[in-house]
């Protein structure tokens, strides 16, 4: 493997992409054209078409003309060049973009996490790293104020759930507006075939696409960047051919006098046929894709090639259409010329299956960090590539995505109609990422109120214009991402509300420590051979699962486990930082806790040989633990025996230092073993654990059913006892999830009210 290729595979850092060499990023930049820039370089399919629309079709003269031009051009420049590129892109989370990174950028710096069961060893780990520029009295206040008020915490979470949902929009709509728009060119030579024919070949080309996404991007991947490269370079050369056959005074247009003067002789039609903003289809993709290569190769790509291929491109369609008024509902194959339109045509087509695919394997991205976030149910995850992190399959999405797109191709068959449900889309996400920008600039970056202020003034402006403009097109097909995006929300907050009081639940109900210290190391039960992991929400104390178990069978085994498999709001966690493992009461109870730490885009491996590990991470526990660290009782700083009511107390302060030994005798804190034993003799205790481990693992799940209050409103009994228990029937089940084999498998069934 070469080292670029190992870029593109891991990610690189800015820091260590200063010790690259100009080839690995000029490498970097040529492979990222594949995969970030396929649904951005297909939109002069549909720009022009979509703006003049309506009726602005009543004013098709070289002044609108030109204005129209004026507004892609500086629309372009200031939102996908000056905002993405230069600014936004700097905003990244360990080398991770999009709408997940800011948010966990704000939860870390500003503790507006909405996972349950976070830690302060976790504030410990590298990527959690929060130091930086000294704290401002603008940033101090801001957190001050969500910490005072949990309700602006919700809308927030809210407003990126929105984010979210329209982004997961932007995946049904690209696929049906890109395809849809290539195929139709056809009819230019192909006179005598009906629109029908053309639906139903986009409709075929989009089963196709959806159909081979099982195989998964990387077996097509080699494609894709010489497909949206060869695309680049046709449009961009048939732009300079018309710029000089047709008008070669068109640049003029670049003055924004021009917008001006287009909003003075169109009025109110001017505002509403403001489709130009899909010319910026798919810069959020530039800061998505972030992790799969790197700021700067993005960069290079976009600076150098894309931006000025797709100018160009856009130029020389004006300079056509300033001289052939009647083609501009068919104005971009109408500007091909005749010798090379079959060959353009072709590429157009393949273009729009790479911008598309681009989209989808996005979604499923999204989708994927949803689950880890606790925002969505669970579903089957496939990973498509061994050397590729990161490219995942998931066929419930796939498929739920593909109908909607041929629904959606089907019901409309309409490219304007299409670009005014795409329009709100894209305005929508890219306004949530300009909040959440001015967000990170005052908390994480410290900079001055006025420079946040500044910023979300001026391109959050533009971005309000476009989406008045979009709103306004609501009954003509912007109603089509507003309903996805309620129904995806609905489902969001549902799911993450039932889960958030399943734990708050488990919280209040979990089995007091000093119960089980008084039942002695028996634990008033018969001690069986082997090892019983205990799979729970809470990271301290003993799951309300385990007494509801042993009530009704009162044996288990000689070693108990309490699982605890969480997500940290970080990209990625290091196999070395994966398992924290700590003791559970005196040593004689045996009894120990693993927590399985996760980042929201670290994906669980099904065949992660997660049983082994534990069981050697447990043993190398021990054997790293000291003798003198726990002790039947526990002597305080004037030599007393602490009663049992202390050792509650002990296991939360156990599980919030547990990367920390005290330097008094206060506290005898349990060590936490976090690297890798000698080859030193067991200790007893170890070899006891190992004969435990050949005897066999149990896993013991809390199979939880929400019920809502009798005393709860109408509208809650709805969303929990329907909604709720629909998705968490249908999801998959846990021990799918975490891999558990069905043979050594015990569920405990439960019923929780809200």
């Amino acid at each position: 493997m070469n080292p670029s290729e190992e870029f593109l595979e891991q990610g690189i850092s800015q820091q260590n992409l200063r010790k690259a060499s100009c080839m690995t990023v000029a490498t970097l930049a040529y492979q990222s054209l594949g995969v970030v820039y396929g649904d951005l370089s297909t939109s002069p399919l549909y720009v022009y078409k979509t703006t003049f629309s309506g009726k602005l079709s009543l004013h098709e003269n070289d002044e609108e003309i030109y204005g129209v031009f004026s507004f892609i051009f500086w629309t372009f420049t200031l939102i996908a060049l000056f905002k993405y590129t230069l600014i936004v892109m700097s905003a990244d989370d360990n080398g991770e973009g999009g709408t997940f990174a800011l948010y966990s950028l704000l939860c870390r710096h500003a503790r507006l996490s909405i996972l349950p069961n976070q830690q302060a060893t976790d504030e410990k780990l590298s990527a959690y790293a929060t130091h930086g520029s000294v704290e401002t009295w603008q940033s101090s206040a801001l957190k001050s104020f969500f910490e005072k008020h949990p309700r602006f915490r919700t809308g927030l979470f809210i407003l990126v759930l929105l984010g979210i949902c329209m982004a997961i929009g932007d995946g049904v709509l690209t696929p049906t507006i890109s395809v849809l728009s290539a195929v139709s060119g056809v009819r230019l030579k192909i006179t005598a075939l009906h629109e029908n024919y053309v639906v139903l070949i986009s409709c075929v080309i989009i089963v196709g696409l959806f159909s081979l996404q099982h195989h998964g991007t990387n077996r097509v991947a080699f494609m894709f960047a010489p497909i949206v490269t060869a695309w680049l370079l046709c449009i961009s050369s048939i732009g300079i051919y018309n710029i000089f056959r047709w008008n070669p005074h068109i640049f003029h247009a670049l003055s924004p006098v021009y917008m001006l003067k287009f909003l003075k002789r169109t009025g109110i039609e001017g505002w509403i046929s403001l489709g130009v903003v899909l010319s910026i289809t798919g810069v959020e993709t530039m800061f998505a894709d972030l992790g799969h290569f790197s700021s700067l190769s993005i960069r290079v790509a976009f600076s150098f090639l894309v931006y000025p291929c797709l100018v160009l491109a856009y130029m020389g369609e004006a300079a056509f259409l300033s001289k052939h008024h009647k083609d501009i509902q068919r104005s971009f194959y109408k500007a091909i010329p005749e010798a090379v339109f079959w060959p353009v045509f072709i590429v157009a087509t393949f273009a729009a299956v790479v911008g598309s695919q681009a989209v989808i394997s996005a979604t499923f991205s999204i989708i994927s960090q949803c689950c880890a976030l606790n925002c969505f149910p669970f579903v089957k995850i496939i990973h498509t590539s061994s050397k590729i992190y990161g490219q995942i399959y998931i066929p419930e999405v796939n498929w739920i995505l593909m109908c909607l797109c041929l629904a959606v191709t089907i019901g409309l068959r309409d490219t304007n109609m299409m670009g005014h449900a795409y329009g709100l889309a894209v305005t929508t996400v890219m306004f949530v990422t300009t909040c959440l920008m001015a967000l990170v600039m005052i908390i994480v970056w410290k900079q001055r109120i006025a420079i946040a202020v500044a910023f979300l003034v001026i391109f959050g402006s533009m971005e309000l214009l476009y989406i008045s403009a979009s709103v306004y097109k609501i009954p003509e097909g912007g109603w089509i991402p507003l309903a996805l995006s309620f129904i995806f929300m609905a489902i969001m907050y549902i799911w993450n509300y039932g889960t958030t009081k399943k734990h708050e639940f488990d919280v209040e109900n979990k089995v007091s420590m000093n119960r089980i210290v008084c039942l002695g190391p028996s634990l008033g039960m018969v001690r069986v051979p082997g090892i019983g992991l205990i799979y729970t929400n809470l990271v301290s104390g003993v799951p309300a699962v385990f007494g509801h178990f042993v009530t009704n069978l009162p044996a288990f085994h000689q070693v108990l486990v309490f699982v605890c498999v969480k997500s940290i709001q970080v990209p990625y966690i290091s196999e070395k930082d994966r398992l924290m493992i700590s003791r559970v009461g005196p040593k004689e109870y045996c009894m120990f806790r693993c927590i399985v730490r996760y980042g929201y885009k670290d994906l669980q491996q099904e065949n992660y040989d997660f049983e082994n590990r534990l069981v050697s991470g447990i043993v190398q526990f021990v054997e790293a633990e000291e003798d003198t660290t726990l002790k039947t009782t526990f002597i305080s700083s004037c030599g007393r025996e602490v009663g049992n009511m202390d050792i509650e107390k002990f296991d939360a302060q156990n599980q919030d230092h547990s990367f920390t030994n005290s330097k008094s005798s206060d506290i005898l804190e349990t060590k936490i073993w976090k690297g890798h034993g000698g080859g030193a003799p067991l200790k007893d205790e170890s070899l006891h654990i190992l004969r435990a481990k050949e005897s066999g693992v149990a896993f013991i799940l809390g199979h939880s059913y929400a019920k809502a209050k009798k005393s709860s409103s109408i509208v809650k009994k709805f969303a929990i006892n329907v909604v709720y228990f629909f998705l968490s029937k249908n999801c998959r089940e846990p021990d799918v999830v975490l891999n558990v084999p069905h043979t050594s498998l015990l569920e405990v069934g439960m019923i929780y009210h809200v």
